[in-house]
Formats: structure tokens, sequence, C-alpha cells
């Protein structure tokens, strides 16, 4: 006979971690995110419900099956793997665990879950990030975002920390993680009002935006009306 282990009745959910992507929607009303492995192709936003991605009938999670949200106990294990080449631009979050759940030696495999941080790493460049902008993939109707300075947003499509995480709801938290800025950006969402870092971060990026714009306007007041440049 195979023993079972006794049912958990926690007085308060779990916590976890885990990283996945940012993501946007093709109309950029909405934010969310998608997995970095199982599930990968289905963007879920801060609060969600699992499905069985091989379309089975049964509840997430199954015993005989994968499916179901994953995270690990350990901030630092969840840490580990953005060290990865492909993970580098993911970003790390802190979720609560939600109704039913599968409890393993490093983490869970549940049903529901509600991330309350989202923390992204810095820029390409090595600068504190301040805002997300297109990474250049996506799925069907959503933009993959990465974490970029203002320096380096060139035109893209982009979002402040703060506008992501209203796009998102739920009260999610965005941080920037540490970079080699020397006024670094943190919880831009945290309060009601925006305060300094806040409006330093979004003065940031206009600027970026407003010095590209100019510098397209330079190049096409250079070309005469035949299209070749004013000699």
């Amino acid at each position: 006979m195979r023993l079972r282990l006794p049912e958990e009745r926690p007085t308060e959910p779990p916590t976890g971690y885990k990283i996945a992507h940012p993501m946007l929607s093709q109309d950029g009303a909405r934010a969310g995110f998608t997995g970095v492995s199982l599930g990968g192709a289905l963007p879920y936003g801060v609060l969600a419900d699992a499905s069985c991605v091989y379309g089975l009938r049964h509840r997430a999670p199954n015993r005989r099956c994968d499916c179901g949200f994953h995270c690990v106990h350990d901030r630092a294990a969840a840490e580990a793997l953005l060290c990865t080449a492909e993970h580098r631009a993911a970003a790390l979050l802190e979720v609560t665990v939600l109704g039913r759940y599968l409890r393993f030696e490093r983490g869970f495999r549940y049903a529901r879950q509600r991330v309350h941080t989202a923390t992204v790493g810095p820029c390409g460049c090595g600068t504190v990030a301040a805002a997300l902008a297109d990474a250049g993939w996506g799925r069907p109707g959503w933009r993959a975002l990465a974490p970029s300075c203002a320096g380096c947003l060139r035109g893209r499509t982009s979002v402040s920390l703060a506008e992501f995480a209203r796009l998102a709801g739920e009260r999610l938290r965005v941080v920037a993680g540490r970079g080699v800025s020397v006024a670094s950006v943190t919880d831009l969402a945290a309060a009601d009002e925006p305060g300094v870092p806040e409006l330093a971060a979004e003065a940031a990026l206009l600027q970026a935006r407003l010095d590209w714009f100019q510098a397209q306007l330079a190049r096409l007041g250079g070309r005469g009306p035949d299209g070749g440049r004013k000699g």
C-alpha cells in the first residue's frame, strides 16, 4: 500500500519565487508575463489560474501530469536561473501560492497565483533599467519586453516600470534591480503618488524619446524636395 503525506492546511498562503518574461499586449492595453519553460506559450496576468498545457480536462495541478504553475521556495534559487544566457532579460517574481498545490523538495506546483513583486534586471549595457522595451520576440498578440535604460530605447515600443505596473493591475510592484547607475530606481509602483525616483525615471524616458525624434527630424530636414540632400 502506498503511503500518502498528510494534507497541509496552512494559516497563510505560501510564498514562492520564479522567473518570467514581461509581456505587453499588441494594443498596449494589458501587461503580464510568460514562463520560461513548460507553459511558456501562454501569457498570464498578475492574478491567474493554471490550466493543463496539454489540453487535458483535469484540474491543475494533477499528480499524473506536469501542469500547473511552478515556483521554488528559495529566492536565491530563482535568481540563479537568471544567470543563463536565455534568461538574462527575465524578471524575478515573488508570488503567493493560491488554491491546490503539490509541495516538492525545492518548490510548489499549484493551481492559482498572485504576483506581488517583479524585479527587473539592468539594461544590456549594465545601467539600471528605466523602462521595459520590445525584446524582438513574442507570442501571438503579445510582445516580450526586456529591461532598458533611457539611452538604449532608440524608438522601440516601450513602457516605464510604473506604467507596466499600472497596466498589469492588482497592485503589482515593479522594482529595478541593481546596475551601474548612481541613482537606482526602486519600487516605481509602491506608492499611490510618484516620488523623486519615479519622476526621474519618467523624465529620462521622455528625454530619450525626444532625442530620438529630434534626430529623425534633423535627418529628414537635411533632404531636398527631390529626396536628395541639400547641397
